[in-house]
């Protein structure tokens, strides 16, 4: 069971199995699948030095909801838009974060990054170092993709119209540096009802100091 501290909201853990061998249009498919627990063995988080940052107050915003989305299928304008070359981002970013971020990839479900991760603290554009999501968002969805029912702030994320691999989806990407983080669906937990499905890859995170 993973309960948050402040919220007193709980989700029970369901356990998964790494199956790295899926494709890149399965794990698509499978990002759209409603929310369910799995009855798998779950893989354990590798022992890696996480960055830390201090400890600062959240931001305060309204409750998003499915309702109140509104896609705004462009890019937003801002002062500290990050624009590089395609070459620029391959030396930035790892083949993995390239794939994602600046080719629209997704990862194999349960195999990403930040999936276990169950610190507390903000999750990073893994590209240009916006905050998007924080740990107090996160929950355990089962689909095998790091899971949030809020973004950091709602500017901080835009969103568009996906209509590729045959579905209609809403696509979630980084409003500074156009990054693609995966997709939002309407079935997530109280109290947004959304399920921000984000590649692990895509993110940063980084741990409040104690």
């Amino acid at each position: 069971m993973l309960r948050n501290k402040k919220s007193g909201w709980a989700f029970a853990i369901g356990g998964v199995a790494t199956v790295c061998a899926l494709t890149v249009i399965v794990t698509s498919q499978m990002a759209s699948m409603p929310a369910q627990a799995s009855t798998l063995v779950q893989s354990e988080p590798k022992d890696e030095k996480v960055p830390t940052i201090p400890r600062r107050k959240l931001p305060e915003q309204k409750m998003l909801t499915w309702k109140e989305l509104k896609p705004e299928e462009k890019s937003p304008e801002r002062k500290d838009k990050v624009v590089l070359t395609d070459e620029q981002w391959k030396e930035k970013l790892t083949p993995e974060q390239y794939r994602i971020l600046r080719a629209h990839g997704t990862e194999p479900a349960f195999c990403g990054v930040n999936l276990d991760q169950k610190g507390e603290g903000i999750y990073f554009c893994a590209g240009c170092d916006l905050e998007l999501f924080v740990s107090e968002t996160k929950y355990v969805s089962g689909t095998g993709w790091p899971s949030f029912f809020m973004p950091y702030q709602r500017e901080n994320v835009w969103m568009r119209s996906d209509r590729s691999l045959g579905m209609v989806r809403v696509e979630v990407l980084c409003s500074r540096c156009d990054g693609h983080l995966g997709h939002v669906f309407p079935d997530g937990p109280e109290p947004s009802g959304l399920r921000f499905c984000i590649n692990g890859n895509a993110l940063q995170f980084k741990q409040f100091a104690n």
